[in-house]
């Protein structure tokens, strides 16, 4: 059993190992794990209750830099074995680590299922929108028309959007935040942690070796008061340098799109993510058909809906899992 007495008090460098940080230099990978270091001594909680797991790729080597438990285990599957330590662990916090290849392609199926079960897990999706590892070649993130080693003539693939694939698999939390917002990110991350359920935050995360500024258009902060539209809970969706002179106004079919807010907030979308029908954050996350356009960031969606929970008897006799993994070779679950 955990300790139920509060957390002593911790600082960054206690969630820190002595590992050598091994990215290439300038990736937003190192932003990421700022963020998680640097947050996680505020939410109060245990290293020894807090456990990484992370599956294949750049972002797979978190683990080995945080100070807690933690499993750098195979491609793709990171999603279905801390699926499994959710369940026999309920007590610990989850955190989940991948890319966009990870998460994306042979991870796909394990990540929906998370999310459709609401399995109590925080997931953490790097995306690039290219298998760094590996060095280069096009991910299910990746546009149509990039070259890349394994495109030379272009990628004819329709590449996934995150946030959209997430809702479509009824996910409770969905967020966005990107590499270089470490207040956004902090935030946004400890919202995840807050939240009851599967929580997956996509994180615009640069490569700078083999797609470098593939999200600058909008993540650079010049370009981030025009380009980047802010999600808050309740209120009008507005943007733009001087504050609130855009908006996002809803259509007659039901789309959204980009008005001009100047004359006020009349007519303007509210954002609600607490709304139970994801339809709505569906068509939010659809706003931009790429991060080249004025794109949203933060919370799309938080709802409440039941934790998808371990076993708690069996006609075996046994009323706890522990003592039913322990058991005999077989048994029934009612």
């Amino acid at each position: 059993m955990t300790d139920t007495a509060p957390a002593p008090e911790t600082t960054r460098k206690d969630w820190s190992t002595d590992q050598e940080v091994r990215w290439c230099p300038g990736c937003g990978d190192y932003g990421i794990l700022a963020a998680v270091q640097m947050m996680l001594p505020d939410l109060g909680v245990r290293r020894e209750n807090t456990v990484f797991i992370s599956g294949i790729g750049c972002a797979a080597r978190f683990p080995y830099y945080m100070n807690t438990y933690g499993m750098h285990s195979i491609h793709g599957r990171a999603p279905a074995i801390a699926t499994g330590l959710a369940l026999a662990r309920p007590d610990l916090d989850v955190w989940v680590i991948g890319g966009d290849g990870d998460f994306l392609s042979i991870g796909g199926n394990h990540l929906i299922h998370a999310l459709r079960r609401n399995v109590n897990l925080n997931l953490l999706l790097f995306n690039n929108q290219i298998y760094g590892l590996t060095k280069g070649q096009y991910s299910p993130t990746s546009e149509v028309g990039k070259i890349t080693k394994s495109t030379p003539f272009g990628s004819v693939d329709q590449p996934f959007n995150p946030v959209s694939l997430a809702l479509g698999a009824e996910a409770s939390f969905v967020a966005r935040t990107h590499d270089m917002d470490r207040k956004h990110m902090q935030a946004t991350f400890a919202r995840a942690h807050a939240h009851p359920g599967a929580a997956l935050v996509e994180i615009y995360q640069n490569c700078n070796v083999f797609n470098d500024g593939a999200f600058e258009t909008i993540t650079k902060k010049a370009n981030r008061d025009d380009m980047m539209i802010n999600l808050t809970h309740g209120e009008p969706i507005v943007f733009g340098s001087e504050g609130s002179e855009r908006g996002v106004a809803m259509k007659n079919d039901g789309s959204l799109e980009i008005v001009d807010a100047t004359g006020g907030t009349d007519g303007l979308l509210v954002h609600d993510e607490a709304r139970t029908d994801p339809g709505l954050a569906f068509a939010l996350s659809r706003l931009a058909a790429g991060p080249s356009e004025p794109t949203p960031v933060g919370v799309f969606r938080a709802i409440e809906r039941p934790v998808y929970m371990p076993v708690t008897g069996s006609s075996s006799g046994h009323n706890d899992l522990a003592s039913l993994l322990s058991s005999g070779a077989t048994w029934e679950v009612e």
